[in-house]
């Protein structure tokens, strides 16, 4: 057996006893500030164990939301029309997605941006509209021309006004004359203006009555427009709540179109026209001549262009009264961040997010005046930064986000003046990577200051004894 007075020999403190050691003022000074200083090393060694680092590389894209790119995006345009504005998607591989409209929507708005009504339904686009086969050039007139005088006057006095707005230089309303005139004749002949009255045909120059043109919102031509009598429920303007029709253009078509349209009125004329749910290719025509686009498409990561645009496959337009003035309420890539994860991130990286929605309420205004046929290009490189935390002992992803840089331009074109997106992904991201602290690191820390400190000061009150 060991005995206790072995063990007790390798004491490494030994004990004073206390009738050797004496209480010293100086000594109870050194104290304190040792004390002190202790409490201010381990206040800053805490702070430090707490504090977020992070550290940032340059990678190949390895993104794990496959290969293709969702575009988040609601734009206002003042004066570009929901009944003709097309959203198309093209890329340098070759895709070429025109007038998307399965996440596309669309409302009506006037020229301060405010919406005028409930989403604009433009329906199916007919990929093909029949017209007459031959042209007689000694067609008769049997439309009737209109001013914005007349119309006034006509639009209140029939229950029925179907109006063809047009241009003489527009190679599809030069389709239409022959046709529009042969069907006026034939409805004239039907349902007399005089004796009868529930029906007038008419037409419109837009090159000459550029104002009544302008406050039906009319952006492509040929324009067929149905009014009905009693229907003016705005009152700015006196406008009429409208339809537009879109079907074939050939005479029978156009006849049988109109004896639908006749067919509920009373040959008294004493009822309002009654809605005809039998022609599908009659919809509302849009009240204003704004329109705000709103929803999503998802595109290939290869540089390519998200276009707006005035479109139709039966339709000319003016440049020179295309306008594609646009606020740009909100554009982004990648999927939306909740933001309890966007709170998680700010804590990683405050700066993260700001070039995010670079674009978001930004205006870009073509005052026509100035400039006319001007079509607005952006120019966007994106990249990807990925956010990697450490906050159990393994590793996860906390965000994906792809960040941008914007170049915009106005340039003028012989062409229909269009909004273009263009964008090109970087084939390297960002990542962003927690840095884990060890918690035995922090106690060695901890331990050090306390038998550093101690050490110090006693090393200090024995030269002081010595001294003394």
């Amino acid at each position: 057996m060991i005995s206790s007075s072995k063990i007790r020999s390798v004491d490494f403190y030994r004990k004073i006893p206390r009738d050797l050691t004496e209480a010293s003022l100086s000594g109870a000074g050194l104290s304190i500030l040792a004390a002190l200083a202790m409490v201010f090393l381990f206040g800053m060694e805490l702070n430090n164990y707490l504090a977020v680092s992070t550290s940032t590389s340059v990678i190949v894209d390895n993104s794990s939301d496959g290969d293709f790119l969702r575009i988040d995006f609601n734009i206002s345009f003042p004066a570009l029309s929901c009944e003709f504005a097309s959203v198309d998607v093209s890329d340098v591989l070759g895709t070429n997605r025109l007038n998307i409209t399965k996440t596309i929507r669309k409302f009506s708005i006037d020229k301060h941006l405010r919406p005028t009504g409930a989403e604009f339904h433009s329906g199916p686009v007919p990929h093909f509209i029949k017209h007459e086969d031959e042209v007689d050039e000694q067609t008769v007139e049997g439309s009737v021309p209109l001013n914005g005088v007349s119309f006034d006057r006509l639009s209140h006095e029939y229950p029925i006004l179907v109006v063809n707005f047009y241009a003489p230089w527009c190679y599809w309303s030069t389709r239409l004359k022959p046709s529009w005139e042969k069907a006026a004749k034939i409805i004239k002949e039907r349902y007399d203006p005089e004796t009868d009255g529930r029906i007038l045909m008419a037409k419109v120059d837009c090159t000459e009555e550029v104002d009544l043109c302008r406050r039906h919102h009319i952006q492509g031509y040929p324009s067929i427009r149905i009014f009905r009598k009693g229907s003016d429920v705005r009152e700015d303007h006196g406008h009429h709540e409208h339809e537009s029709y879109y079907g074939d253009r050939d005479t029978e078509s156009l006849v049988k179109m109109m004896e639908g349209l006749v067919a509920p009125i009373p040959v008294e004329n004493q009822r309002l026209a009654l809605e005809d749910k039998s022609n599908a290719t009659k919809r509302p025509a849009p009240l204003t001549g704004g329109c705000r686009v709103e929803g999503y498409v998802r595109v290939k990561k290869v540089p390519g262009n998200l276009i707006v645009s005035a479109h139709s496959g039966a339709h000319s337009f003016d440049a020179s009264q295309m306008n594609m003035s646009h606020v740009i309420n909100h554009l982004s890539f990648g999927k939306t961040i909740s933001p309890r994860v966007l709170t998680d991130v700010k804590r990683l990286i405050p700066y993260l997010g700001r070039s995010h929605d670079r674009l978001n309420g930004r205006s870009f205004i073509n005052h026509r005046d100035l400039d006319a046929n001007v079509t607005i290009e952006h120019y966007l490189q994106v990249v990807k930064t990925e956010v990697v935390t450490r906050r159990s002992s393994r590793a996860h992803t906390l965000i994906e986000e792809y960040e941008y840089t914007s170049h915009s331009s106005l340039s003028q074109s012989i062409y229909i003046p269009v909004v273009k997106f263009h964008f090109e992904l970087s084939p390297m991201q960002v990542l962003i990577t927690e840095n884990s602290k060890s918690f035995s690191h922090f106690l060695t820390n901890v331990c050090a200051i306390i038998g550093g400190v101690f050490t110090a000061e006693g090393n200090q009150r024995t030269k002081y004894v010595q001294k003394n």
